[in-house]
Formats: C-alpha cells, sequence, structure tokens
C-alpha cells in the first residue's frame, strides 16, 4: 500500500506528527515496536507522574498534623500503588490508540526497518511512502562506571516498576530524573543520596533556583554529593556499595539498591541508518530547518535528534515539520520551551536564566516574591519558594521565569504566554489577576522591577 507519510515511533513526537498529517490530507502510517504513547506515556512522565502523585498524597499525611487532623499511622501498598500507574498508563496509551484510527492512520505493530527511500519494512511487509518521518526516540544511557551492570543497579525503567520501598538508594545523577525519583523515594520512605558529577543539580536551570531547591529538599532529609565522581558499584553483603571520589577524597556509600540517571542516548537500533548513509552521531539524527536528514525524502523529530529532550518539543517539532512538508512556514520556538521538575516543591522555568543573560552580555533586572507572602500558598500549607522574573532594562521584554514553589509547572504557562505574545513588563503587570491565587505571586515579582511593589517592603536605600 502507497502512503504520503510512513512514521516511525507513537510517542509523543510521532503521534503527534501523524495526526496532524493526517488532518493536512496526507495518508499517513505510524510503526510502533510498543505501546503507544512512547517512553513519556509508558516509561516516563506518565508513570512517574503517578508515583509523584501517591507520593504527594502521603506527604501531605506527614504534615496532617499541621492541619490540625490526626491520623494514626498509614501503610503502603506498593501493589496497589503500581496497579493505580499501570491503570493511568494503559487509559492514556488506548487514548492515543483511539485518536489515530479516529484521524484514519493506520497504526502498524512491530519493528520498522528502512530498506531505502520511500520504503520501510515491518514483520516483512514493505511499506511505500513519499516520506519517512524518523521519531524513535531515545533509551536510557549507562555510563562506563565499573560495576554498573551488578544485580541491584537500576534505569528509570526499572524504578517504575518498584513493588518494594528500599531501605537506602543512591542515585546517580542530579538532573530532573534523579531530582524526580529522590523525592518519590524519599516520601515513601526510603533513606536517599544523590551523587552528581557536575558542581551542581539541574545543571540547565537558574542557579539560584536550584540551590534554593536542593536547600528545601535537604530539609526533607535528602542528602546531595554534587561535584562527586562515582567511581565503582560493587556487591557488599546483601546489598551495594557506591565508591565515590570528591575532591581526590574516596569514601563508600552502602545501599540496598542504585538508580543510574545520567542521561539517554537516541534510539536507532534496527532502522539501518549506516545503511542508508544517513549521517548521525552520538548526540542525534542531522537534520536541515525541515527537520530532514542529509538522504531526501527521509525525515527525523524529537529525541532521536538530540536537543532538548521532553515530550512536548517532539510534540511541537512533529507537528512543524509536516507542516513544512505540506508547505506552511511554520518553526519550533526554542528559545520559549518550558520545563519542570514535579518533585516537593516544584520547580519549572522558561526563558533564559540569569546566568545565560549574563553570558549574553544583556542589560536586565531581578524581580523576586516569595511565596511566603502569597495568600493562597499559605492557605496550603506550601509557602516555601519564590518566583524569579528576569527583564530587559527598558522593561519591554520579559527574558526568564524562574519558579520553585506550588503549582509551579502549572503558573509557568501564564509567563510562557506573555513571553509568547511580546507583553511588556508594564501589560502584564496591569493584569488584573484574581485573589487569592498563586498567580498573584508571578505579578508581584513583575511589579517589583517596575519599583511599585505592593506586598513586599521596600528595597534599602544603598547608601
Amino acid at each position: 500500500m502507497n502512503y504520503d507519510l510512513v512514521v516511525i515511533g507513537a510517542g509523543p513526537g510521532g503521534y503527534v506528527a501523524a495526526i496532524r498529517a493526517a488532518q493536512l490530507g496526507m495518508k499517513t502510517a505510524i510503526v510502533e515496536k510498543d505501546a503507544c504513547g512512547g517512553t513519556c506515556l509508558n516509561y516516563g512522565c506518565i508513570p512517574t507522574k503517578a508515583l509523584y502523585k501517591n507520593a504527594e498524597v502521603v506527604d501531605e499525611i506527614m504534615h496532617a498534623d499541621e492541619f490540625g487532623i490526626s491520623v494514626k499511622g498509614y501503610d503502603i501498598d506498593m501493589k496497589k500503588v503500581q496497579a493505580r500507574k499501570a491503570k493511568v498508563v494503559k487509559t492514556l496509551s488506548g487514548g492515543v490508540e483511539f485518536l489515530l484510527k479516529a484521524n484514519k492512520v493506520e497504526l502498524v505493530k512491530g519493528a520498522a526497518k528502512i530498506l531505502a527511500p520511500g520504503k520501510v519494512e515491518v514483520n516483512g511487509k514493505v511499506l511505500e511512502t513519499k516520506n519517512i518521518l524518523i521519531a524513535s526516540g531515545s533509551k536510557a544511557s549507562k555510563p562506563p562506571i565499573k560495576g554498573i551492570d551488578n544485580p541491584g543497579v537500576l534505569t528509570s525503567k526499572e524504578a517504575l516498576e518498584m513493588d518494594h520501598v528500599p531501605g537506602k538508594i543512591v542515585i546517580i545523577g542530579g538532573g530532573v530524573i534523579g531530582i524526580e525519583f529522590a523525592g518519590i523515594y524519599k516520601a515513601f520512605g526510603a533513606e536517599v543520596t544523590i551523587v552528581e558529577f557536575m558542581p551542581k543539580i539541574i545543571p540547565n536551570m537558574d542557579k539560584e533556583i536550584t540551590d534554593r531547591l536542593q536547600k528545601l529538599l535537604e530539609k526533607k532529609g535528602i542528602q546531595f554529593m554534587v561535584g562527586t565522581k562515582v567511581e565503582e558499584i560493587s556487591k557488599s553483603g546483601s546489598g551495594l556499595s557506591v565508591t565515590v571520589d570528591k575532591d581526590g577524597t574516596k569514601s563508600s556509600l552502602p545501599c540496598d539498591e542504585v538508580l543510574v540517571s545520567t542521561g539517554r542516548e537516541l534510539d536507532i537500533e534496527g532502522l539501518n541508518l549506516d545503511g542508508l548513509g544517513i549521517a548521525y552521531d552520538r548526540k542525534g539524527v542531522k537534520v536541515d530547518e525541515n527537520f530532514q536528514t542529509n538522504v531526501p525524502g527521509i525525515y527525523a523529530i524529537g529525541d532521536v535528534i538530540g536537543g532538548v529532550m521532553l515530550a512536548h518539543v517532539a510534540s511541537d517539532e512533529g507537528k512543524v515539520c509536516v507542516e513544512r512538508m505540506a508547505g506552511e512556514d511554520a518553526r519550533v520556538d526554542y528559545d520559549l520551551v518550558p520545563s519542570a521538575v514535579f518533585t516537593f516543591p516544584e520547580v519549572a522555568s522558561v526563558g533564559m536564566s540569569e546566568e545565560q543573560v549574563k553570558e549574553k552580555g544583556l542589560e536586565y533586572e531581578v524581580g523576586k516574591f516569595q511565596f511566603s507572602g502569597n495568600g493562597k500558598a499559605l492557605t496550603m500549607n506550601n509557602a516555601e519558594g519564590m518566583i524569579k522574573v528576569i527583564v530587559s532594562k527598558d522593561k519591554q521584554r520579559i527574558l526568564g521565569v524562574h519558579i520553585v514553589g506550588p503549582n509551579a509547572s502549572d503558573l509557568l504557562t501564564e509567563a510562557a504566554l506573555a513571553m509568547r505574545g511580546e507583553f511588556t513588563v508594564e501589560e502584564v503587570a496591569n493584569t488584573m489577576h484574581g485573589h487569592p491565587t498563586l498567580s498573584e505571586a508571578f505579578e508581584e515579582a513583575l511589579t517589583l522591577t517596575l519599583g511599585r511593589g505592593i506586598h513586599s517592603a521596600p528595597a534599602k536605600k544603598k547608601k
């Protein structure tokens, strides 16, 4: 059967691209070797957030007495925890299949191999097509650490299937995945230590915000070893021992299990990229502004091309890719990629960090508002953290917004929309915000850059 487009991979990049292509009138098929939804839905974003919600409930129970509610003990049933997570995943995966069918996208189950431009083999059958879109995603990578293949050393995929709560766990990697699992494990009752090679956690985020987050997580009992190298993972009795080196001083960290969350690598197994001469390196498949590879008619989007490995980025790339195939002048705005870390409290950011603004040599001002001054946050008993805004000196542009605090991931949308619409600081600050809401904190942070903050004490004048 002949198609206009065959998409390889039904993750958030692939399935969105396939549906958009069908909307544009393309006869489309999508090939998936696993469950629809890709890593994000099945082994990443969604199941992690399902476990995060369980952990959030536990966290609420632990602080119930602060609300005048006495809870006399509780038990965590990991079988029920996993069953709830599985139900959420199954519902969403089934939803993706329904949407593909509703949009008349043919779903072909099996592993794909690109025989030549215009020819994709699946289960011995050849699909002929005008264009091919590779959206095969990424997989967890394992660094070359001695002992990394020992039993009890997990990737995020295995960690999501845990049927017990470890007594002690060492997490190698202080990026988004490691931090999120740290919060989950800690809430469930584990002793957690994060080892990060870089000098700060979540290296790509604003340093002031991540420093604040680390202090808040340390208050909850999570231990951090930043600027520390892992040298070996060895068996120790019935558990494991992680040998680390910090500034030339070695030490051992005993634990029951180790979670390796040091990054991801492109998943191109079986696609025949070498046979086709498609250019790629360890960072990703090489594409042009149309997301086309060096082989005409073969495109790639999402994690497999490297860049920012986030589900919503892959989805946007998928839409833009097929729209450009159809002759539309669509583009991905990589300057406004929202990102969030689901821990206790949440962290979210969009735009440039203060470090990036300085590197560009831009003149700027910073406004910060603490959630301790926000009525809604106080009623939620979740008033730790702040909103930090970075604006141009002339107040014509919002350059970056960074949040550590309650519902940060949801609050960020207003900031992203304001920046996308190129609203001035004055325009956003003069937009009436409902009371009492967390969004008032964003308004307050902006008014501080205009020198007229209401709910913050006036800045002390320099002598």
